[in-house]
């Protein structure tokens, strides 16, 4: 989008270091962790459409 800035080193520093005073030092590795987590399943859920649309696509050409 134009209107939007790009987040640069500055402004991630930024943001890291009101994480860290909001949450506290101990909780950070467990919202890493939780973090890492959604990623992880979000990327597992997002290759298995993947594969369903090119098996649908395959089936699709099979029929023609």
């Amino acid at each position: 989008m134009p209107g939007l800035p790009s987040l640069g080193v500055p402004e991630l520093l930024i943001v890291l270091v009101i994480i860290l005073l909001i949450f506290g030092a101990g909780k950070l590795p467990e919202i890493a962790r939780g973090l890492g987590k959604a990623v992880g399943d979000f990327r597992r859920a997002s290759q298995g459409f993947d594969l369903e649309g090119e098996q649908g696509e395959a089936e699709e050409k099979t029929k023609e």
